[in-house]
């Protein structure tokens, strides 16, 4: 067993400044990061070694302990950088929240082993658990998009849960160790290629009681830990904004590298077949101002998220349905404002663009997937915010 008191932990007002500090080096490996299909070991252990990796986790077991708004500024920075190491960390954080939410036995457990505590997961129940008399549980399943995988010691794997006679008891996640499921070598993708969002599955693992968490527990505050008064403010904020939250951030720092990238490499040129220099032409300033505008917007929404789930966290309050409605409404904007803004500006700097080596068309690329994924899609997030407004059931527990 480890010491995880020895782990780096750091203050609120430190975390940008630790977070840019690694952008160089982040940044140097970001193409080799998408070629590999994963995340470096290097770029795992720097965010180890500089305590972001721990910033959403219990202080017992060697986390910082921060916020929501802390995580923001953590992953944001991170993905100017390498949006795919972002977007790794930001799901790390993720089931960090989760966990906290799990008996103290697979908390000690999942702390207590390895030297680099990352968790990867598939939270949705696209499994199979039986519960057995004794409480433990048969898990059978596959799990696709498993983001960060390759680093992690512990899989939480999501499942339908029914009793030996088939009947639906629950929906919830399960924590494995790495080491009872397959990693399926399938992550060939178009977007956020360097995550490693690489497919597991397992056959009959056999996972104890105390390992399972409810997902609908956690979405509506019904764990132990959101009655306990000394439980970690972290791990009392809205389960559904907050985990859409996790899965969002990077969007934000990978639209602010490729707007300081295009600053970097357009201006200057000639605008071909016209008369044009690109910073002088009229469509190309346009183009530009309303580009950073939605930036600068993504992130003034995505703070207020991040400010909403703070407040309720610390005084441990349930969020009213209207504001986890446009939290869910929050996150699939803010993807989808900063896809928009770098196309634009992919589009409007020309065909060097399509370069596969363009920092503009990598961020581009994984921006577009980020705004694929199920929990991000705009027009599921309207149509729950509406039907939240309209005062009619918002057809999903995940809000």
């Amino acid at each position: 067993f480890m010491n995880v008191h020895a782990l780096p932990r750091i203050e609120e007002s430190d975390v940008k400044a630790i977070a840019e500090r690694l952008i160089p080096e982040f940044s140097a490996r970001a193409f080799q990061t998408e070629k590999d299909r994963k995340v470096p070991a290097e770029n795992i252990r720097l965010l180890h070694e500089s305590g972001l990796l721990g910033l959403f986790r219990a202080r017992k077991w060697g986390g910082s302990e921060l916020s929501m708004r802390a995580h923001v500024d953590a992953v944001a920075t991170v993905a100017r950088g390498c949006g795919a190491t972002a977007w790794v960390l930001g799901v790390y954080h993720a089931h960090d929240y989760i966990i906290g939410h799990m008996s103290e036995k697979a908390q000690e457990e999942i702390y207590s082993t390895g030297d680099i505590h990352a968790v990867a997961a598939v939270i949705g129940p696209r499994g199979k658990a039986v519960r057995k008399k004794d409480g433990s549980y048969v898990l059978n399943g596959f799990w696709p998009f498993a983001s960060g995988n390759a680093a992690s010691h512990w899989l939480l794997l999501g499942a339908e849960v029914f009793d030996e006679d088939g009947s639906k008891l629950d929906e919830g996640d399960l924590a494995v160790p790495i080491g009872d499921v397959e990693q399926i070598d399938d992550w060939h993708v178009a977007g956020l290629q360097g995550t490693g969002s690489n497919s597991v599955r397992c056959t009959d693992v056999v996972v104890p009681a105390h390992r399972f968490v409810s997902l609908p527990a956690i979405l509506e505050n019904q764990t132990p830990v959101f009655a306990m008064k000394d439980a970690p403010t972290i791990y009392k904020c809205q389960g559904g904004p907050a985990l859409g939250m996790f899965i969002a951030t990077s969007a934000l720092g990978a639209a602010r590298r490729a707007l300081e990238e295009f600053l970097k490499v357009v201006p200057g040129k000639r605008v071909l077949y016209t008369s044009h220099i690109s910073h002088e032409w009229t469509a190309l300033q346009i183009a530009l101002g309303e580009a950073a505008a939605m930036i600068h917007q993504a992130e003034l929404v995505f703070y207020r998220a991040a400010d909403d789930v703070d407040d309720y966290a610390r005084r441990g309050e349930k969020m009213p349905m209207e504001m986890r409605g446009r939290i869910r409404m929050d996150i699939a904007v803010v993807p989808r404002l900063c896809r928009d803004a770098v196309q634009r500006l992919l589009t409007i700097g020309g065909a060097a663009g399509l370069s596969l080596k363009s920092p503009i068309q990598l961020n581009f690329r994984n921006l577009q997937a980020a705004s694929m994924h199920g929990f991000l899609l705009h027009d599921a997030g309207a149509e729950i915010y509406g039907r939240v407004l309209l005062g009619v059931d918002p057809g999903t527990g995940v809000i």
